[in-house]
């Protein structure tokens, strides 16, 4: 199940949805002006995958230590809304596991790189 942040066009969700994916739009969660770690909270008690353009996310992840949620950053600018949600659907057919696992996954033109989230161990 997919939670696309705000700065990811909103009709993304109709076409993932056609494709057979759960997926959700901050927007219409009520979560539009929510801050990262609301977003990431939301995601983690719903078992949602965050996608994003926001680098933030993946710091955020890398500070706390926490396992989880993933998250996919996408960095490949001026996509619109059925190109992004064909390359969502190739991200997770490539890294659905790493994702289920707990992964943080930046997607760019050249390629796709995972890095998987680790609990801290105290």
């Amino acid at each position: 199940m997919l939670l696309l942040d705000q700065g990811l066009p909103r009709s993304t969700i109709l076409h993932l949805r056609d494709a057979g994916l759960k997926a959700y739009h901050v927007g219409e969660v009520g979560l539009a002006a929510a801050a990262g770690s609301t977003i990431l909270a939301r995601a983690r008690d719903h078992a949602q995958i965050v996608v994003t353009l926001d680098a933030d996310f993946h710091a955020q992840l890398a500070l706390s230590g926490a396992a989880g949620p993933s998250v996919i950053r996408i960095r490949i600018e001026g996509l619109k809304a059925k190109q992004l949600a064909d390359l969502l659907v190739r991200v997770l057919e490539q890294c659905g596991d790493e994702l289920k696992s707990g992964a943080m996954v930046a997607v760019t033109e050249s390629g796709i790189r995972i890095r998987h989230l680790l609990p801290v161990r105290i």
